[in-house]
């Protein structure tokens, strides 16, 4: 059976646009938000969108609608807010600060749990990492990189390790994708990713702690 696809209402994009203005700082905690005219001269649609929308974020927590006051920031993330959903609007720089992060622990506990079937599912993406960024195929090469690193957090067996590192990792795919434009960082970063599987394999903690921490240096 084909999957339904949804769409999205106007209040609900508004809602979301209204949402990042929030999260951003746009509108502070306290501040009151603009007159529903304004708002609607500004997302340019009708006044029964914008009060959805507001409803929405109300129902979220994000807003207090004040009867004869008007309508004030309540808090800059909802309250049960997935995962997911709060990385999709973090920043590049965070993603990359929390993923550098995990790394260390990450090559310390695979180093000490890895099992040869993990060893091996290192190895194929490795492989994979070298061939596409030899023959410069830049989002193959990004793709098997992505992989690799998600590999060895697996490693760790770990479940929630590997799915927070896993969730900040897809959301940098799409960044590396944007940013780079050739695949020479990760072709000069072999060496040191191959030096981390190694130290992996052999069951060497520490030492794959240090050849993570080169990677990163390096990053």
């Amino acid at each position: 059976m084909d999957s339904l696809i949804h769409k999205k209402s106007l209040a609900e994009e508004v809602a979301e646009r209204l949402q990042k203005q929030i999260a951003t700082g746009h509108y502070k905690i306290g501040e009151k938000l603009p007159t529903e005219p304004q708002l609607m001269t500004s997302f340019g649609v009708g006044r029964s969108t914008i009060r959805e929308a507001i409803k929405l974020l109300s129902n979220l927590g994000l807003l207090n609608v004040q009867q004869g006051l008007g309508t004030f920031v309540e808090r800059q993330t909802p309250a049960n807010e997935p995962l997911d959903q709060r990385l999709k609007r973090a920043d590049v720089q965070e993603l990359i600060e929390v993923r550098q992060i995990l790394e260390f622990k990450i090559a310390e506990l695979a180093a000490s749990r890895r099992t040869a079937k993990d060893i091996s599912n290192m190895e194929k993406h490795l492989s994979e990492r070298k061939i596409t960024g030899v023959a410069g195929e830049l989002n193959r090469c990004i793709e098997a990189d992505i992989q690799f690193h998600n590999a060895i957090a697996e490693a760790t067996h770990n479940e929630i390790l590997f799915e927070l590192y896993k969730s900040a990792s897809s959301h940098l795919e799409k960044h590396f994708k944007h940013v780079f434009t050739n695949t020479d960082t990760f072709t000069n970063s072999q060496h040191t990713h191959e030096q981390l599987w190694k130290q992996i394999a052999a069951r060497e903690p520490q030492k794959a702690l240090k050849a993570a921490e080169k990677i990163i240096n390096h990053t």
